[in-house]
């Protein structure tokens, strides 16, 4: 007979203390023709995992390219998007978790690519989607198990960094919740005083306390995000600009000119050349 036996010494191996990052949500996606994407943000960390297929990530002023294997970290607040390359469809499976915070540059986020340790990443993350599908007796305690288990793992890479995070990035609850509704809305015509009744609260508080904790207006905001979205748009379209003007509920071309350029310094028309891909 042969046998192994290990005794488990407590030492100083890098952990996350439990109860910290916590498990909110697990979703998976797969490129179709319906697939729809457009800059948003979260009030949680979300870990990309790229199952198979290419595409890219919009991240505020950056596009960064993935492929199988890779691992996107974005940190809560960031702006972002997925997209999909036409001819390899990409598939993710993606974690939202709360009070996780990755160190990172200004730009909040991390990309690492995995060579060893991939496919029991995934079996975890297949065993999560089965549990949450399934809705077995204790399967919330199950996947937040197995959370710490694909943490733990992810902080023997050595390009991570993994920290506990507040959880709550914002003082003021109104003006998070008025963030967050422009950021799903921002092609709507929003007004301060239907912003202000949504939030329950005085329009003239929420401006100034708006501007206190993003150093600028509601309106400011979400004009600032129709012009994000019109960075995308520019670079990875054919729209002319007055479809661009319209899709993002500029009420005229000139009005979208003159902000794009109040907010990136030159016209569309530039931006467009200056960030477009050379034709072939």
């Amino acid at each position: 007979m042969s046998s192994q036996y290990y005794i488990i010494c407590q030492d100083a191996s890098p952990s996350l203390p439990k109860s910290q990052a916590k498990l909110l949500s697990i979703s998976w996606a797969q490129y179709s023709q319906e697939w729809n994407s457009s800059l948003h943000t979260h009030n949680h960390a979300e870990l990309f995992f790229v199952i198979r297929g290419r595409g890219s990530f919009q991240l505020q002023n950056r596009q960064l390219s993935v492929s199988s294997r890779d691992l996107v970290i974005i940190n809560a607040g960031v702006l972002h998007t997925e997209l999909s390359q036409s001819g390899s469809p990409m598939e993710y499976i993606v974690l939202g978790v709360d009070s996780l915070e990755v160190l990172a540059d200004a730009c909040g986020y991390v990309q690492s690519h995995f060579y060893t340790g991939w496919d029991e990443i995934v079996s975890f993350l297949r065993l999560m989607l089965q549990e949450v599908r399934d809705e077995l007796p204790g399967h919330q305690h199950v996947c937040q198990n197995l959370l710490e288990v694909i943490l733990l793992r992810l902080l023997r890479q050595n390009d991570l960094t993994l920290t506990a995070s507040a959880g709550d990035h914002s003082n003021s609850r109104e003006c998070d919740f008025v963030r967050r509704y422009i950021d799903d809305h921002f092609k709507e015509n929003l007004t301060l005083d239907q912003l202000a009744a949504l939030a329950h609260i005085n329009k003239y508080h929420l401006a100034h306390t708006f501007r206190k904790e993003y150093n600028t207006s509601p309106i400011s905001y979400q004009i600032s995000r129709r012009i994000q979205e019109s960075r995308m748009l520019l670079v990875s379209t054919d729209f002319n600009l007055s479809q661009i003007a319209q899709i993002l509920g500029f009420s005229s071309l000139s009005y979208f000119s003159q902000s794009f350029r109040r907010l990136e310094g030159i016209s569309p028309m530039e931006y467009r050349k200056c960030n477009r891909p050379a034709s072939k």
